[in-house]
């Protein structure tokens, strides 16, 4: 074979806006549809608003709009507003922003002024407008080339920017803004910056109370074994409180206002101080599981010029709170000790509760040691042997883990779907996961069925979420079963497993429905495959005349060849969510327990409903 020539016609120059399209996932992380919370499109819209926030923090501008109708984007912020003469550059020229000089923005989320630029380039409609000094001045763009910038006018309007965006649809495919991931990120905006009022779509979101706030809107009040600790610093935010249900840990970690969803060295710090806090209170060595076992937190911490581990600003990697300042660790570790001990003496009963659910934890772990061994003895047996879990190369050893975030891990049922995805899949990057018949009804049972239980036993150790998150093996869990009567119930005892023993997996945003068209709908040229019943009908119109239709009964009647569309670039995945108006006791209380009259009047209303679709 010939040996490829590499001479200086091989070196490639590549502007800002060509190195962005090329390598998005540098600039945003994934891609996505939309269906994940973090999708590149949520990226983008983050972006813009931590300029905004930045604004907010610097004493400009307490009100943010933000307006998205279809894929089209506003937001207006009325800060000080980007220096006129400077837009274009500010939003298309790299290494130029506010965000270098430290006096102008101190503690910012955003520093190296990349993030505006990434969704310029990545759009194919980007305008900013600048408003300040009684003048308005506007640049617009499409994928990062500017095609109008007029001269600066006189204006009557508020002092601020807006932005307003259309992500590229030849990038994020097929994409969709899902409010509910919208809406958690704005909630999470203004609990970390109490008096900060954004206004999306019409809603109002404010917080008073800031992280004490994001607790109490994320747990029930029955749920909750004591008032929420709420502790305040110069730099720092702490909310603690435990749930009476939930069986392992919560965390909610932000740095400068970002949330990072993987943590880093501030988090590490607070669960470290956390257990030697308590420990030396009480003045007992308790385990550090049982001490943090059921424990739901948030906190926050501010850095000057914070390091992150990658531009999507996750993981927090720094060390240091700033110059002349203590480290990290010792900053968190001082605060935690400090204030929690305090807290502690001053309310005695919160204290005994607390120690009275370390001992409970206690007791529990050690009578689940020997199943625990023996649990963990039939894993590692039974994926020795392979006969469950078909793994993908980065948990193999094969490939470097920067792809992560990237691993998904297919549930599905039967012998010919799983034979189905696993041919078909990304061996590198998506897992398999067999089922053997109907998962049991988890719902009341104790810890311990998981470990008694071989299917959930098997699908724990592949997840590797028996004690903590932290580890979790794949950050997409995909439930892929057939579209019928008993795959529905499958989903739905699958759900009630991940609700009642790791409900994190779902409020963190992991869990997913993969969906599979019903029909197939064709003729010599062209092979069209549908979703719904009126996708089925629009397919027969355009393909004139008479195409073969096909109705695929389940997920194993389809090709490895076919289904290798559905779960490669045009995967179609629906988010598992949970309806804030019910806690999850009640959730599984009214779906999951005994028959109520409730339930029956509710299955009857809403079949009735799905009859009169189909009569229309």
């Amino acid at each position: 074979m010939a040996k490829a020539q590499y001479t200086e016609d091989n070196i490639r120059s590549l502007d800002w806006k060509e190195h962005i399209r090329m390598r998005p996932g540098m600039y945003i992380g994934k891609l996505g549809d939309g269906s994940s919370p973090d999708d590149g499109i949520y990226v983008l819209l983050k972006e813009i608003i931590d300029n905004c926030i930045d604004e907010f923090v610097m004493g400009a501008g307490k009100t943010i709009e933000i307006r998205i109708k279809d894929k089209e984007v506003k937001v207006r912020d009325y800060g000080r507003g980007i220096p006129l003469g400077k837009l274009v550059d500010v939003v298309s020229k790299m290494n130029t922003g506010g965000k270098y000089d430290s006096r102008a923005f101190k503690k910012a989320v955003g520093l190296n002024g990349v993030g505006a630029k990434a969704v310029n380039a990545l759009s194919t409609y980007f305008k900013v407008e600048s408003i300040r000094d009684n003048k308005l001045k506007s640049a617009e763009f499409s994928v990062g080339e500017l095609t109008d910038s007029p001269e600066p006018e006189e204006s009557t309007k508020r002092k601020g920017t807006m932005v307003t965006f259309i992500p590229d649809e030849s990038i994020f495919k097929h994409y969709k803004f899902r409010s509910e991931y919208v809406q958690k990120m704005l909630r999470n905006y203004v609990y970390l910056n109490p008096g900060l009022t954004i206004d999306f779509n019409g809603e109002k979101f404010y917080s008073e109370n800031g992280l004490k706030d994001l607790l109490e809107d994320n747990m029930s009040q029955e749920d909750m074994l004591y008032p929420i600790i709420h502790l305040r610093g110069d730099d720092i935010e702490v909310a603690i409180t435990h749930s009476k249900t939930q069986y392992s840990e919560e965390y909610h970690s932000f740095v400068n206002g970002q949330n990072t969803t993987q943590g880093g060295t501030h988090h590490a710090a607070f669960r470290e101080s956390l257990v030697k806090t308590i420990r030396e209170f009480y003045g007992k060595n308790y385990d550090a599981s049982d001490i943090r076992k059921s424990i739901v937190s948030a906190i926050s911490i501010k850095v000057m010029e914070p390091i992150f581990e990658s531009q999507t600003k996750t993981k927090l990697g720094s060390t240091e709170m700033g110059e002349n300042f203590p480290t990290v660790r010792t900053y968190i570790n001082d605060f935690i000790k400090t204030q929690l001990d305090n807290y502690l003496h001053k309310n005695p009963e919160i204290a005994e509760k607390i120690q009275k659910k370390i001992v409970q934890a206690e007791k529990e772990r050690k009578e689940l040691s020997g199943i625990r061994k023996l649990a963990r003895d039939r894993a590692k047996k039974a994926s020795l042997h392979n006969k469950k879990l078909r793994d993908c190369r980065i948990h193999l050893g094969d490939l470097k883990n920067e792809r992560s975030r990237e691993t998904t891990l297919f549930i599905t049922e039967g012998d010919s779907a799983s034979g189905s995805i696993t041919k078909s899949r990304d061996v590198n990057t998506q897992a398999v996961f067999s089922l053997k018949g109907k998962p049991l009804n988890s719902y009341g049972l104790s810890k311990k069925i998981v470990y008694e239980n071989e299917e959930f036993n098997l699908l724990q150790a592949a997840l590797n979420i028996e004690d903590s998150m932290e580890d979790l093996r794949y950050n997409n869990i995909v439930i892929a079963t057939d579209a019928d009567v008993d795959g529905m119930h499958i989903r739905l005892l699958l759900i009630t497993f991940f609700l009642q023993f790791f409900p994190e997996l779902i409020k963190e945003g992991h869990l997913y429905i993969l969906q599979t068209p019903l029909f197939r709908v064709r003729n010599k040229k062209d092979t069209i495959y549908c979703y719904s019943e009126e996708e089925r009908v629009a397919a027969i119109e355009k393909l004139k005349p008479k195409p073969e239709i096909t109705r695929f009964k389940g997920l194993g009647e389809i090709s490895p060849d076919e289904f290798r569309h559905f779960i490669g670039d045009d995967i179609r995945l629906d988010p598992v969510m949970l309806d804030k108006s019910m806690s999850i006791e009640q959730l599984l209380k009214f779906y999951m327990g005994k028959n109520t009259p409730e339930r029956q009047e509710f299955i009857i209303n809403n079949l009735k409903v799905e009859l009169d679709k189909v009569e229309e």
